[in-house]
């Protein structure tokens, strides 16, 4: 090989090797290009996750026997179910939650549709909380006086907004401003999904706002062996008197359970 050939070639392998370094990306210049070109598929997933749809809780059979409007369990067991209608601020219904968990007792809470609206979070805390969330109209209006078309956006509403925080609408509907649903209510309630009215036998007027002791000893007067209490969210005398109903009802060997429970004992 004579010598200028031999330089022709040493050129041509240097600039070969010089174009292959200059193609490749420098180590540490763009680890970040490189880790996107690797994996994007798993770079997108994580960022954009799948939202889980929820679940809805999953309840024992009712019996076959129960009325059409329920206004209180068996007389024989120790057991009672204490509902409450769900409005009011998030603070204090959390603060009654907590209380009725630290007694280990159960409640049932018929929320209000727009209830739902102001504070979604509740539901799920209520249901985590091993307790029972149910229906009780959108707009908490006299809906035994409503026309028919009306009285039912009014329970499909509630409904709606029960599935979409829940997964479920919930087993229990009681009629708004009313302690028994007219039959055209219950026929609509049913129609939505209901075939049970939650009624009560004992109503605690806490609503009224008569303070902590006469809620208390209003309670506790009435209560029965598979009594249904009416109570309400949103009261902080409600709050303040519920460890004296859960600690009298305990003196009585009764003990504070879902609707669920109370029926299916």
């Amino acid at each position: 090989m004579t010598f200028l050939h031999r330089r022709a070639v040493l050129r041509a392998a240097a600039s070969g090797a010089l174009a292959s370094v200059a193609g490749a990306p420098l180590a540490g210049c763009d680890e970040e290009g490189a880790a996107r070109a690797g994996e994007p598929a798993r770079a997108r997933a994580s960022a954009s996750p799948v939202p889980q749809r929820p679940v809805p809780p999953r309840l024992p059979a009712l019996p076959a026997d129960l009325p059409a409007q329920i206004e209180h369990g068996s007389r024989q067991g120790k057991a009672v179910a204490l509902t409450f209608h769900g409005r009011g601020d998030a603070k204090s219904a959390n603060g009654l939650l907590a209380e009725a968990e630290r007694a280990g007792a159960r409640i049932t809470v018929l929320a209000v549709g727009d209830w739902l609206d102001e504070q979604p979070q509740l539901a799920r805390r209520v249901l985590d909380g091993g307790h029972e969330l149910g229906n009780h109209t959108m707009r908490h209006l006299d809906i035994c006086s409503m026309s028919a078309q009306a009285a039912y956006a009014e329970i499909t509403q509630c409904a709606d907004r029960l599935r979409k925080l829940t997964g479920g609408i919930g087993r229990w509907f009681r009629p708004s401003r009313a302690r028994r649903a007219t039959p055209l209510v219950q026929r609509l309630a049913r129609k939505a999904g209901y075939p049970h009215v939650l009624s009560y036998d004992v109503d605690s007027l806490d609503f009224t706002d008569p303070g902590a002791a006469v809620v208390r000893r209003t309670v506790l007067d009435a209560v029965r062996p598979g009594s249904v209490v009416s109570l309400h969210f949103g009261h902080a005398g409600t709050v303040a008197a519920l460890p004296a109903i859960l600690d009298g009802l305990h003196r009585r060997g009764l003990r504070a359970v879902t609707t669920t429970e109370l029926l299916t004992r």
